[in-house]
């Protein structure tokens, strides 16, 4: 019995473990893969060149941010990135949601409350 007592143990273990370090409801999307979704959209934001490619890039994030803390990582992300540098036109950045044909339930903008974000 002592030997089968011992490896259930280090099993329990491990799973406390992985819980511990993965909260429930943590966002699966990162600053890092916001950024690469919009790469095609620095140029038109920046005042220096066309949408061209961003709408693709911006509704491939919408539809990969299904739950609540993806959709609060991708607007705390974006909040990050708009009030990250003044060469961001935010008119633009704020309008590419409409430019691209969706509808998010918040503003691109430095002054957005992400945590209201469901």
């Amino acid at each position: 019995m002592a030997g089968t007592i011992k490896p259930m143990l280090v099993v329990l273990i491990a799973v406390v473990s992985i819980m511990s370090v993965v909260p429930k409801g943590e966002a699966a999307i990162g600053c890092g893969t916001v950024v690469s979704y919009l790469n095609p959209c620095l140029p038109y934001v920046t005042g220096n060149g066309a949408l061209g490619g961003c709408c693709n890039g911006i509704k491939s994030l919408y539809a990969a941010a299904k739950t609540t803390p993806d959709k609060q990582s991708v607007c705390n992300c974006l909040k990050s990135l708009a009030g990250s540098t003044s060469s961001v036109n935010l008119g633009k950045a704020a309008g590419l949601p409409s430019q691209c044909g969706l509808n998010i339930p918040y503003k691109i903008s430095p002054s957005t409350d992400c945590s209201k974000v469901q």
